[in-house]
């Protein structure tokens, strides 16, 4: 049975060029260099973790072992996942792209335009809806439920977020950041678009730069990069190194791969698939240096 397909409008005339689709949250996480991303992952992934403590001590003499190195792992098992999607091509010949499908009715295939169109509209919602799941969950564990679930992550109890607040909450992220994380330079506060209009409103009533409600805000909160996660829910944010929050595939390009297939001679039906499959997964790693606002 053909994916439900609805078609509206009326045709009167040429179409005008082009088709238009609502606005689809970018991804941004995965290709951002935010997150390590480990590609070739089959399987499963063990994540290594080192932990050491205790090196120097006073000299002496003999040989005496000092400070303990604590080695262990986390498993990235990355999810299978696919896209099917069917349309029939008789759906198109009543509309205005049957001046595209010219010639006999069993070697018509369906209109060139849309099915570009469709193919790239396709290949943008895969990326959001993995850019969702890498951060809220769904098809996959997210880093929310990772992070909620690890006993070892540095929460803070958060607050519906606002112009007025954004700068203090922010406040409670930074000084919970252990001084260690801190000190390595690398460290960011994820934040999701929400915050980030927030954070911009305060600083324009600041008088950035002064100039106020005009010009760009730098995104940095006392020299701690913002990084903006499109899929990070509202009122949560995230501070980390980014060797600490991992996303792992098969190959990076499946999730653009979009596999066209016209059932005509196959089974003689009027179809046509599109069909798509990935894998996906997150782990964290270290979670004693990973602040969880939420």
């Amino acid at each position: 049975m053909a994916t439900s397909t609805t078609l509206t409008g009326n045709f009167a005339g040429e179409k005008a060029q082009g088709y238009l689709y609502p606005a689809i949250l970018a991804a941004n996480t995965i290709g951002s260099g935010n997150i390590t991303v480990h590609e070739n992952v089959k399987y499963k992934l063990n994540v290594r973790n080192l932990a050491t403590t205790g090196f120097l001590a006073a000299a002496s003499c003999d040989f005496a072992d000092t400070g303990n190195v604590n080695l262990s792992d986390v498993v990235l098992e990355p999810t299978e996942l696919q896209v099917n999607i069917e349309l029939c091509k008789k759906d198109f010949r009543s509309q205005w792209e049957s001046l595209e499908m010219r010639g006999a009715i069993t070697g018509q295939e369906l209109p060139a335009s849309f099915q570009d169109f469709f193919i790239q509209k396709n290949v943008e919602l895969i990326a959001k809806d993995f850019e969702v799941n890498v951060w809220q969950g769904g098809s996959f564990d997210g880093f929310e439920t990772r992070l909620a679930a690890d006993a070892d992550v540095i929460d803070v109890t958060g607050t519906t977020l606002s112009a007025a607040n954004i700068i203090a909450e922010l406040g409670k992220v930074r000084d919970a950041i252990p001084n260690e994380v801190y000190a390595a330079g690398d460290v960011k506060i994820f934040i999701p678009i929400s915050a980030q209009k927030f954070y911009v409103a305060a600083q324009a009533a600041l008088g950035y730069l002064d100039r106020y409600h005009v010009g760009t805000t730098e995104l940095n909160f006392e020299g701690l990069p913002l990084v903006v996660a499109n899929g990070l829910s509202n009122d949560k944010m995230v501070a980390a190194r980014s060797s600490d929050l991992h996303f792992g595939t098969n190959v990076l390009t499946d999730l653009s791969e979009i596999r066209v297939v016209d059932m005509a001679e196959t089974d003689g039906s009027d179809n046509v698939r599109f069909v798509a499959r990935m894998t996906g997964g997150t782990q964290i790693t270290n979670g004693a240096n990973i602040v969880y606002y939420s």
